[in-house]
């Protein structure tokens, strides 16, 4: 295997964020929207997810030029009934069309103290955590059940090949009396971006997490990236395997949206539903309450002592904000291979690559 650490190249999150927006502002987005997708993405990267970074512009352009992917979609309001929306992507670039539809559920909060948002076909939403994010910056309670419609990656628990999609789940809550608990992950054992990024890097990933064509176990993540593929496995065996069901139900055809199945067309779709429940503590009349009982909780939570190999108790979504001050300082690691298919994406879309370099190296 070779060394990670030498074959990664080193952005500073500015550089990288101007390198992508070039990227998808010459495939068509606006200003604005480029801008949006660039800046999701390298936050994504400075959160420690790199599954959901920069990585995923590539599969961003061949979506785009495959007629998958569309910019600067406004999203569609099939019904709206004031505390119940639901809401069509268009196949729009999850960037603009996830703000859209949290925007849009947000208003209606306000109003009516909660809001139930229904949206199906949107391209790619990336850090689901983002929309959860948008929601706490107004004070509101949001939950997040989420399906993925492309080539299935996921195995049923107790199953020998892919059935579903990593399907996320996530919950944003406010506290008054410090940064706000995120809890948001894939129902799969890892994302799936981070086996591509793992097989980019030449390296293994962790036993239990996937297996190979035969159903077999396996630590070789191209057979989550490159034919013949296998499967990721679930978290929490029959518990992640249940909730990544439930996601696939809600996120998918609760919204309107599809499920994932022999489609028998042959196109390849990269699709994201999401049903998302936003909830107002102050229209409920507990957000005094919330605060109150929030900073006990946390404080007895994390008062744990901590386990042999773990320095401190961490909260859900802390691990993200220390991972951001340590990049946004440090910089952000790019492997090479990723960086390549980055660079040939721009070249796709017009973008010689030496000029590519010299917007990413911050000239």
């Amino acid at each position: 295997m070779p060394n990670a650490a030498a074959a990664d190249r080193l952005f500073t999150a500015p550089a990288l964020t101007a390198a992508v927006r070039a990227i998808v502002a010459a495939a068509g987005s606006s200003a604005d929207e480029a801008d949006r997708v660039a800046t999701n993405l390298v936050e994504a990267n400075l959160r420690g997810h790199d599954s959901h970074g920069v990585g995923m512009v590539p599969r961003y352009i061949d979506a785009l030029l495959e007629g998958g992917l569309s910019v600067d979609r406004e999203v569609a309001i099939e019904l709206d009934s004031g505390a119940l929306l639901r809401l069509d992507g268009r196949q729009g670039y999850g960037q603009s069309i996830g703000r859209q539809a949290m925007a849009l559920g947000i208003a209606r909060t306000r109003t009516h103290g909660v809001c139930v948002v229904a949206l199906a076909n949107s391209h790619h939403l990336g850090r689901i955590g983002h929309w959860a994010e948008q929601c706490l910056a107004d004070g509101l309670v949001s939950i997040h059940f989420v399906n993925v419609i492309a080539r299935p990656i996921v195995a049923p628990f107790g199953g020998r090949d892919a059935r579903f999609g990593t399907n996320p789940f996530c919950v944003g809550i406010p506290r008054a009396g410090g940064a706000p608990v995120v809890l948001d992950f894939a129902t799969s054992r890892i994302a799936q971006g981070k086996t591509r990024v793992a097989h980019n890097k030449g390296l293994p990933v962790e036993p239990g997490m996937l297996i190979d064509d035969h159903g077999e176990p396996t630590t070789d993540p191209r057979y989550a990236v490159i034919p013949p593929v296998g499967a990721l496995l679930a978290f929490g065996e029959h518990k992640g395997s249940g909730l990544a069901l439930v996601c696939e139900l809600l996120g998918g055809a609760l919204t309107g949206g599809l499920t994932t199945h022999e489609l028998g067309d042959g196109r390849r779709r990269v699709l994201n539903g999401m049903l998302s429940i936003l909830i107002d503590p102050a229209r409920l009349g507990t957000a005094a309450h919330l605060a109150q009982e929030m900073e006990r909780f946390v404080d007895w939570y994390r008062a744990s002592p901590p386990g042999a190999g773990v320095e401190q108790v961490l909260v859900a979504g802390e691990p993200e904000r220390i991972a951001r001050r340590a990049r946004l300082d440090g910089g952000i690691a790019v492997d090479r291979v990723t960086w390549a298919e980055i660079v040939a994406s721009a070249r796709r879309v017009g973008i010689d690559g030496a000029a590519l370099e010299a917007i990413a190296a911050g000239a």
